[in-house]
C-alpha cells in the first residue's frame, strides 16, 4: 500500500561528510565536530544516517509535500477520532477529569491508529538548513552555534519517519474494523495513567477490551497468539509517538497558538478551563 521512504532520499547524512575536516568548523563548533568524528569512526557509510543516534537525523525538519490533501485527509482522522470518544458511554461515566488526562495522554497515538485505518499515507518534503558558514557571513555569528541544528518550522524527520513505518506495520498486518476498535479501547483506557481518580475502572476497561481483542484473533486467526503479540507490541510502540510533531506536521497553519490537546478537549466537550 505504502512505498518506504528510505533516509537517503532526503540527502546525504550530515556524518557522511567532511565537516570535521574543516579547520573553521572545529573552533566554531568543537562539540559537534567531535559528535561527526565518531560516527566516522564506529558507524559505517550505509548505517550511519539509519543510526538511532545519529544528530543529523535529528536536525531534519519535514513538511508535507502536498499539505493541502493530506492536511484534509488528518482533520477527518481527527474528527473521526473525536467521534470513536463520544460514542463511548464507559467514557463519560469517568470523571471530567480522569476524562481529561486520558485525552491529554493517550490522543495522539489515537490519531496516528485512525490514520492506519482510514490508509492515509503521505509524501515529505526536507527544509533545506542554512549552513554555520553561512550565517556566520550573513552576520548572525552570535546566535549560529546555538540555532545549528534547530528549525521553528517543519517537524522531526527522525519522529515523522517513526510514525511512518508505525502505519506501514499496521498495514502489513492487514487490521480489520473489529481489531482496530479493541486497539482503541487498549489505548484510550491506559492504565499506565496512575493519577486517574477511578484507575481501578479504567484498567477494567482495558482488559476487557485486551481480553475482546484476544478472543477475535482467536476465532479469526485460529488462536494465533504471535499476532496478538505483534499488534500489542505496535500499541506499546504507538505511546513513543510525539505529539509535537504530528502537530507541527499537519495542524500547525490551522493552529497557530492553540493545541491540538485542546481543540480535542473542546471538540468532547470537556472544557480545559476547569482544570
Amino acid at each position: 500500500m505504502a512505498t518506504k521512504i528510505p533516509a537517503e532520499k532526503f540527502g546525504i547524512c550530515q556524518c557522511e561528510t567532511h565537516h570535521s575536516e574543516s579547520i573553521l568548523y572545529q573552533i566554531l563548533n568543537k562539540e559537534q565536530g567531535s559528535e561527526t568524528k565518531w560516527h566516522k569512526q564506529n558507524c559505517s557509510p550505509h548505517c550511519c544516517a539509519r543510526s538511532k543516534g545519529c544528530p543529523c537525523l535529528d536536525r531534519r525538519r519535514v513538511v508535507l509535500r502536498t499539505p493541502e490533501a493530506t492536511c484534509r485527509r488528518a482533520s477527518e482522522v481527527l474528527l473521526k477520532t473525536s467521534t470513536f470518544i463520544r460514542n463511548l458511554p464507559s467514557f463519560y461515566h469517568m470523571p471530567w477529569e480522569d476524562q481529561f488526562v486520558l485525552i491529554q495522554q493517550n490522543w495522539a497515538p489515537l490519531f496516528v491508529l485512525g490514520m492506519a485505518q482510514e490508509g492515509v499515507d503521505f509524501d515529505l518534503r526536507e527544509i533545506p538548513g542554512t549552513s554555520l558558514l553561512k550565517k556566520i557571513l550573513l552576520n548572525q555569528c552570535s546566535t549560529a552555534v546555538n540555532e545549528l541544528g534547530r528549525s521553528s518550522a517543519g517537524a522531526s524527520f527522525t519522529e515523522v519517519q517513526k510514525m511512518k513505518n508505525l502505519l506501514w506495520k499496521f498495514w502489513d498486518l492487514d487490521i480489520s474494523g473489529k481489531e482496530y476498535a479493541y486497539i482503541k479501547g487498549i489505548i484510550l483506557f491506559n492504565s499506565e495513567c496512575h493519577v486517574l481518580k477511578c484507575l481501578p475502572y479504567v484498567q477494567s476497561l482495558q482488559q476487557e477490551a485486551q481480553k475482546a481483542l484476544m478472543e477475535f484473533i482467536s476465532i479469526m486467526f485460529h488462536g494465533s497468539l504471535s499476532r496478538f503479540a505483534s499488534i500489542l507490541q505496535l500499541i506499546m510502540s504507538l505511546r513513543d509517538i510525539d505529539a509535537d510533531a504530528i502537530e507541527e506536521l499537519f495542524f500547525r497553519p490551522f493552529l497557530e497558538e492553540a493545541t491540538l490537546n485542546v481543540l480535542l478537549l473542546e471538540t468532547i466537550s470537556i472544557n480545559p478551563d476547569w482544570l
